[in-house]
């Protein structure tokens, strides 16, 4: 007998509260404060300086700014500091800057010790946050047919020259993305082709069959990158690369992490091909498996419970068993820079192994100074759980790492995938509900249900700038969203049966199904 949660509180109606007496505040009074923004690119003043009350919010900043720029179109988000002033008399060097989250007036004159005061004029820097912007896309540019039967999985690799998919059909294959035309086809595989996984440095090609066999490949040729990798006795589910800047100096090539529908999970060596541990201890199918870039390796599985593991022993950190159904997926915030390691928008390729792992390292840090790495899960009882992170609460005494953030409801059937957004303030997760809704990323709060499939949606993604998303469906269609408005912006349709798999990368989509073509 399933525990009956009681039925929620009811809401106040407007009447209600309109009947309520108002609470007097006290008024403090604001003081007036001159701002001059100033671009953190070049230095240059941006327009005149300006009066505001110093409680003005971060949004109101942002849209100042914007308008200064003549950006009123597509606005930028931007973030602000204030560089403080060092008295003449004092030796201490040029203190650090102060970021402003909230408004002036909290973050720099109610703090104790400042230095700064309402008369002075505030130079506030501003830097964009989204630096590039990814063209919108609009019309199906190749249909590559290829594979005889159903692409179950699609992957782009992290610089976006190529994709990977995987079928019903026993192969695998690589796909040029900069001409749309097919690079190798990858067989050996005895069944099903379940998942493809790259590694951040586009060396190693992972694919994980229907037969318990992993095999690695070489994507520049097409050819086996040594034996498969055998053990497994049930087909794979996910597979996971090592972080590149986890990776230890000696080792040439990352570790990989494979989980299976036998309730285990491998972690391989990719350049010796030896078994290095075996994580076992879940009492079902393992669905999904993360890497994360802590060095902590996460599990979701069918006994309805999420493991963290350590990646260096394998030894097992704590259970998170909140679910009360399978746990079908999940995400971490910083998937979209593990995933493209070295690689940003820049399109720089790193010349040896080492300036690869410093450019990778670089990018995680990047992400996580703002926000620790996060895990969401989602599973068949309809809701996702936010948890907090779950590497860094075993040295602090604050957290409970076992309790997740945020309860995540609001589908009405089983969740199907979930993904963070590449800066990691959203969370987009798809459910059979034919509708795919969006989160908070820091907190968990619901923002916007998008709807317009009329099937299940079986996959989202997201662009690099985090400003668009994308979906597959069983209705045979993709749809792009906007974000702004949470309306359709696209509607790509072109399958003409259920869309499996859906990648996001550069301004391609890559989308495999039924249909047995892959649409770019």
């Amino acid at each position: 007998m399933a525990t009956l949660l009681p039925p929620p509180k009811r809401q106040k109606s407007n009447y209600a509260k309109s009947l309520e007496k108002p609470v007097i505040v006290e008024a403090e009074n604001i003081p007036s404060i001159v701002v001059q923004f100033k671009s953190s690119e070049d230095g240059s003043n941006l327009g005149p300086a300006i009066n505001l009350p110093a409680d003005t919010g971060r949004d109101a900043l942002q849209m100042l700014v914007n308008k200064l720029r003549g950006e009123t179109e597509d606005p930028l988000p931007y973030a602000f500091h204030l560089v403080p002033k060092t008295p003449s008399t004092s030796t201490s060097p040029q203190s650090a800057r102060v970021q402003i989250n909230n408004s002036i007036q909290l973050d720099a004159l109610k703090v104790s010790g400042t230095t700064f005061s309402p008369e002075d004029v505030f130079e506030l820097w501003c830097e964009p946050q989204a630096v590039f912007r990814v063209r919108s896309v609009g019309r199906c540019s190749a249909t590559l047919s290829g594979h005889s039967s159903p692409i179950l999985c699609c992957a782009h690799s992290p610089t976006g020259k190529y994709a990977a998919t995987g079928s019903g059909d026993a192969t695998a294959r690589i796909w040029d993305m900069e001409t749309g035309t097919p690079k190798s086809t990858l067989s050996g595989h005895k069944g099903w082709v379940l998942c493809v996984e790259w590694d951040s440095r586009e060396n190693i090609l992972a694919t994980g069959g229907h037969d318990g066999q992993v095999r690695l490949w070489v994507p520049s040729t097409g050819q086996p990158h040594g034996q498969p990798l055998l053990g497994h006795t049930k087909w794979i589910t996910s597979l996971a690369f090592e972080p590149l800047h986890l990776v230890p100096s000696n080792s040439p090539s990352p570790r990989l992490a494979s989980a299976s529908k036998d309730g285990t999970v491998r972690i391989w060596n990719t350049s010796t091909r030896k078994l290095e541990f075996v994580l076992t201890g879940h009492a079902a199918s393992v669905n999904v498996v993360r890497w994360g870039g802590e060095g902590v390796i996460y599990t979701g599985s069918s006994d309805r419970t999420v493991k963290v593991w350590s990646a260096v022993d394998g030894k097992l950190i704590r259970t998170l068993n909140e679910h009360a159904h399978w746990v079908n997926t999940m995400a971490l915030s910083t998937d979209f820079v593990l995933r493209t390691g070295p690689f940003d928008h820049v399109g720089k390729v790193p010349k040896d192994d080492d300036e690869a792992k410093a450019l990778a390292l670089a990018r995680y840090k990047n992400v996580i100074s703002t926000h620790p790495e996060t895990l969401i899960t989602g599973s068949d009882d309809h809701t996702l759980y936010l948890w907090p992170d779950q590497a860094s609460s075993s040295f602090s005494s604050t957290a409970t790492p076992k309790k997740p953030m945020a309860r995540l409801t609001g589908h009405q059937k089983q969740v199907n995938h979930v993904a963070f957004s590449p800066d990691g303030r959203m969370i987009a997760s798809a459910g059979f509900d034919n509708a795919v809704k969006i989160w908070e990323g820091r907190t968990g709060k619901f923002i916007a249900s998008l709807r317009g499939h009329v099937a299940a949606v079986y996959r989202v993604a997201w662009s690099a700038d985090s400003r668009m998303l994308v979906s597959a469906s069983k209705d045979t269609t993709l749809k792009l969203w906007n974000l702004k408005t949470y309306k359709i912006r696209i509607d790509l349709p072109g399958h003409t049966d259920e869309v499996y798999c859906v990648d996001f990368v550069a301004d391609k989509v890559v989308s495999g199904g039924r249909d047995k073509t892959v649409k770019m």
